[in-house]
């Protein structure tokens, strides 16, 4: 390789180091190494839950994990919220929804799923149709609905239902589809791969 086609990769990797060093400028040098590397291995891991599509190699995800870890950092600092899925939710919530929602949003997303796929007195499965929906109670012009869109044959090892979520936050609209089971004697559904 020649010096010639090597400056230009040259000159990128010094404007993204210099960006890396104005977003952390104000931490002493080994703080800023041990940040960067910290939040890259970090942030690698959170990169997968809300990023989309497929998955990212070491390499990206380490990159995608710094630059994310300054992006967070800034926009705490703006105070612009983040959200990232709640475990205790995993098994009402996608990941798509979830990352559109904060905690207590998430918390309210679930409960409509749970309420949602309730049988009523008379049947113990849910019908196709059955709904709930949810207001945020912490911001304005966020809103949700679960509904069941199918009910699958019963079979000795599980019972299964597909349901569709529906969130809006201020008026951009966010739909997935999910199939959730339960096991023989179980009470609640769950969302399965």
């Amino acid at each position: 390789m020649s010096k010639r086609s090597r400056r230009p990769v040259t000159g990128r990797l010094a404007l993204l180091f210099g960006a890396l060093a104005m977003g952390i400028a104000p931490l002493p040098a080994h703080a800023q190494l041990e940040s960067i590397v910290r939040d890259g291995v970090r942030g690698a891991q959170s990169v997968e839950t809300c990023e989309d599509g497929e998955k990212a190699d070491t390499g990206r995800k380490v990159l995608g994990g710094i630059l994310g870890g300054l992006a967070r950092r800034t926009a705490r600092k703006a105070r612009l919220p983040s959200f990232t899925p709640v475990a205790e939710f995993s098994g009402e919530l996608t990941t798509a929804i979830a990352c559109k929602l904060d905690p207590e949003e998430q918390k309210q997303a679930a409960e409509a799923t749970i309420n949602a796929t309730r049988g009523s007195e008379t049947e113990l499965r849910p019908a196709v149709g059955s709904s709930a929906s949810w207001e945020s109670e912490s911001r304005d012009a966020v809103s949700g609905t679960s509904t069941v869109t199918g009910v699958e044959e019963l079979s000795e090892d599980a019972d299964c239902i597909t349901v569709t979520d529906v969130v809006i936050v201020k008026g951009e609209e966010t739909r997935a589809e999910k199939r959730m089971c339960r096991p023989p004697g179980s009470a609640r559904y769950s969302i399965v791969a």
